[in-house]
């Protein structure tokens, strides 16, 4: 694993601080890499052959209101992408900050900026994750158990 190499925080200065002075990002690693025991399964679309999972252990939210995570998707003929993201609750936005590699290490993001959350009709799990599971009423889980329990049940338990 990269460690202190691939701080993510280091991608946060710049433009994003300009945007959100009061609350900068905090300085964060990835963590480590997603065991399939810690994977739990969310459903994101109905349109796809994909499989969605997030890594519980790795559900993080911070202080400066991201929800940080380990997004594994697998696809119908098995392969899996892995990816350390987080979502921006307060403006519905999501950023990858690394992705994985077959050796189970992390590789900086090449696009590392923050993106809308697009409603899609495929591969819609950015927002899953934001309006049903982390983010519910543009509010950030309060902590990781929160995010597990939404995961099992399918939606955030404050949610009809």
């Amino acid at each position: 694993m990269l460690g202190a190499a691939l701080a993510v925080g280091g991608y946060a200065a710049g433009a994003d601080e300009a945007e959100n002075p009061s609350e900068p990002e905090e300085v964060i690693t990835p963590p480590p890499f997603p065991h399939d025991s810690d994977l739990i399964e969310f459903q994101a679309s109905l349109a796809t052959t994909n499989r969605f999972f997030v890594d519980g252990s790795s559900l993080s939210p911070g202080k400066d209101g991201i929800v940080r995570y380990v997004l594994v998707v697998q696809t119908a003929g098995g392969a899996k992408n892995v990816s350390f993201e987080g979502l921006r609750c307060a403006t519905g936005e999501y950023r990858v900050f690394a992705t994985g590699r077959g050796d189970g290490s992390w590789a900086p993001a090449r696009l590392a900026s923050w993106r809308s959350i697009e409603g899609k009709t495929i591969n819609r799990h950015h927002v899953v994750l934001y309006r049903e599971l982390f983010c519910p009423l543009a509010l950030p889980i309060a902590d990781a158990a929160e995010g597990r329990k939404a995961l099992r049940l399918g939606k955030h338990p404050l949610l009809p």
